[in-house]
């Protein structure tokens, strides 16, 4: 069940730092900031949309959410209880109430398994006998949109997009409350994706189920998400409900990547805009604020002074001294 105030998933001062050594004794010589200081919550049966250039952190958030990976600093609370503290015994039972939905939809699945086999692993866990976990697989088969002889077929005789609807089943199996899609169409054909994303869609209206919707593609991420958080080595940049977002962005990267997505009108689209410069490495990140060496409104203070994030109006937050002065 969801906590208290209908919040599925809070996250609070998410912190990840990996230790970069070197020479023959492997000292730790610097520290790359992958994850810097992140909050955001999902309200039960909704999307938040995380949205960024790649090497920002947003698999690493994922990971650190599903406690694949350690936090250095911060608070997970997963349906109203903190995971941080628990051991590998204690979030067993929790896991079947968080899945993933990779990017890759054939390199997550085992080449010498079934599809039926594949989705059934999950439920082994979780004490159903195998004549229930066989009539599970088959529903759940029907649910994503493919066959039942699709249970005794394998991995590689199935599109791309076939693949990543077995994902699917195979995250819905243990009927979770929490699935984290990363980069879920990526890989897909554009004609794919829309069909992945409105099958997800729909699975979510159906079970109340909430998203941690990852993706670069502003048009999918705006389709999908209820609110948005636009990330940016290691920090959230600005974090709003998408249709504000979309309407009247307030930080400049939010705006130079809403500029840079491709519109499908050729005629009265507004064209590609391209951000100048690379994202700076998470190992040596500059000082004051992280978009400083890549912003067309950068100021002084921007490459002094970092900023904490700033409430625009309730639910719309921006981290960006200029916004919060115009404010």
């Amino acid at each position: 069940m969801a906590g208290r105030n209908g919040t599925n998933l809070k996250v609070e001062g998410l912190r990840k730092y990996f230790p970069v050594r070197k020479g023959f004794f492997q000292r730790v010589s610097g520290w790359v900031k992958a994850v810097d200081g992140v909050d955001f919550e999902i309200p039960q049966g909704k999307t938040l949309g995380l949205v960024g250039e790649s090497g920002c952190g947003k698999s690493t958030v994922a990971r650190l959410v599903l406690k694949l990976l350690e936090p250095d600093l911060g608070r997970i609370i997963f349906q109203g209880r903190d995971i941080g503290p628990l051991s590998s015994s204690e979030m067993r039972p929790l896991r079947r109430r968080m899945q993933i939905v990779f990017q890759d939809p054939y390199g997550s699945l085992n080449p010498r398994m079934t599809v039926g086999q594949s989705i059934e692993e999950g439920l082994r866990t979780v004490g159903i006998s195998p004549r229930a976990r066989k009539d599970r697989v088959l529903g759940l088969l029907e649910m994503v949109g493919l066959p039942a002889e699709a249970a005794d077929r394998y991995p590689h005789e199935f599109s791309g997009g076939q693949r990543q609807r077995v994902g699917i089943a195979r995250a819905l199996s243990v009927e979770p409350s929490l699935v984290i899609c990363d980069e879920p169409v990526s890989a897909l054909d554009v004609s794919i994706q829309a069909q992945v994303i409105n099958l997800l869609n729909d699975l979510q209206e159906r079970f109340g189920l909430s998203y941690l919707f990852i993706a670069h593609d502003l048009n999918v991420v705006g389709y999908m998400s209820d609110r948005v958080a636009v990330m940016y080595l290691g920090k959230i940049m600005e974090y709003a409900p998408a249709e504000i977002l979309f309407e009247n962005p307030a930080h400049p990267y939010t705006r130079a990547l809403l500029a840079a997505a491709p519109d499908p009108d050729p005629v009265t689209g507004k064209g590609l805009a391209v951000l100048s410069g690379e994202v700076p490495s998470p190992l040596d990140p500059p000082p004051g604020c992280r978009f400083q060496g890549r912003c067309p409104l950068v100021e002084d203070r921007c490459r002094k002074e970092d900023i904490s994030m700033y409430v625009l109006a309730p639910g719309h937050e921006v981290r960006c001294w200029k916004a919060a002065r115009e404010e």
